[in-house]
């Protein structure tokens, strides 16, 4: 059961959290329009598309890329400004423990953790998806209309090769796809071009065909020959921003296939997966840290809470950031990247609430 005092901090917490949110995401659209107005006014851009279809899109994605910034300034702010009041004690002095005490701490970074879930990996998808769409058509182009030395298995003994590919055209060049039955050539297939036409159907142009049964070989040429092939063009396409495009089954889906493929540049990919089921979990360790750190009176006031809480939320940020750029460069495994911030802090958050308690 919720008590007034879980009541009134909760809602001091929440309150002071989306206040921060919306202050900042003010600050953060001014520098952002006045960095993209150039572009906003060269390119033949409606105000509609640039509020609906970037802005609307944008504010989410920043909300959830900063939600442990904001879940520790609020708790910073609203706990030093309760010690410095001398609330805290008084609660406290009514035999309240500590660890009592920070139960609606824990429940409000509950409701921050769903929310950030929540946004990761349903809403800010789909919402990426318009606001990288947005940019790529007015202000920096992301994806390229051509592939290059593509090389993949399309299924468990079919491996397709495509030295040059054209998404315009639908055509690919000087294409080869092997057939095995385990270890063993089946067939090899050569051919100038591949024309996609829809879902799976391809038709090899100029091709020739070996096909070879022991010790015989049959040799077949000829100008067109129709295929079934389990890709599609857009398979050979990995562009910046991809991952953030697709909902936790889309990329679960998608990392798994590009895996039987053969495909190595998936790291980005696992990155991302890993990082909707650990990043929640910041809301609860860094809220432990806040109210450890800021539940008592001391000499500096709220300055020294708050740089305090800065230093530390800005030093998880920039962890988990270099942790991932080690998982992309193959250091570290995708899951162990973004899980090792959280394993660190949450022994400093341990240490730290221990002395308070104390």
């Amino acid at each position: 059961m919720l008590k007034k005092i879980d009541i009134y901090i909760i809602r001091k917490f929440l309150g002071t959290f989306f206040l921060a949110i919306v202050l900042i995401i003010v600050i953060a659209v001014v520098f952002d329009v006045s960095e993209k107005l150039d572009d906003f006014i060269n390119e033949p851009v409606t105000l509609k598309e640039i509020i609906f279809d970037y802005y609307f899109n944008f504010i989410p994605y920043f909300v959830n890329l900063f939600s442990p910034l904001f879940t520790f300034i609020a708790v910073i702010l609203f706990t030093s400004k309760m010690a410095e009041q001398s609330e805290i004690i008084a609660i406290l002095s009514t035999g309240t423990s500590f660890n009592r005490l920070v139960r609606p701490y824990m429940i409000s970074a509950g409701i921050i953790a769903l929310l950030t879930f929540t946004l990761s990996s349903y809403i800010i998808p789909p919402a990426n998806a318009e606001r990288l769409e947005f940019q790529d058509k007015y202000i920096k182009k992301r994806k390229s209309d051509n592939a290059a030395q593509i090389q993949m298995r399309v299924s468990k003994e079919e491996i397709l090769y495509i030295d040059y590919y054209e998404k315009e055209k639908k055509c690919g060049y000087r294409c080869t796809l092997e057939k095995f039955n385990g270890k063993t050539l089946v067939s090899k297939l050569t051919a100038d071009s591949l024309v996609w036409d829809t879902a799976f159907s391809w038709s090899a142009r100029k091709y020739m065909l070996r096909e070879f049964d022991g010790m015989y070989e049959k040799l077949t040429r000829g100008d067109r020959l129709d295929l079934t092939i389990q890709v599609e063009p857009e398979d050979f396409f990995i562009y910046k921003g991809m991952q953030e495009e697709m909902s936790n089954r889309q990329l679960r889906h998608y990392i798994s296939r590009q895996k039987d493929r053969g495909i190595g540049n998936i790291k980005e990919f696992e990155i991302e997966y890993a990082k909707r089921f650990s990043f929640p979990f910041a809301a609860f360790i860094l809220t432990l840290i806040g109210v450890s750190l800021s539940s008592r009176k001391v000499r500096g006031g709220m300055g020294l809470n708050m740089a305090l809480g800065l230093l530390l939320s800005f030093s998880y940020i920039l962890f988990y950031t270099v942790s991932s750029t080690f998982a992309v460069s193959g250091t570290l495994s995708p899951t162990l990247s973004v899980w090792l911030p959280n394993f660190v802090f949450a022994i400093i958050a341990a240490i730290l609430y221990r002395k308070a308690v104390k």
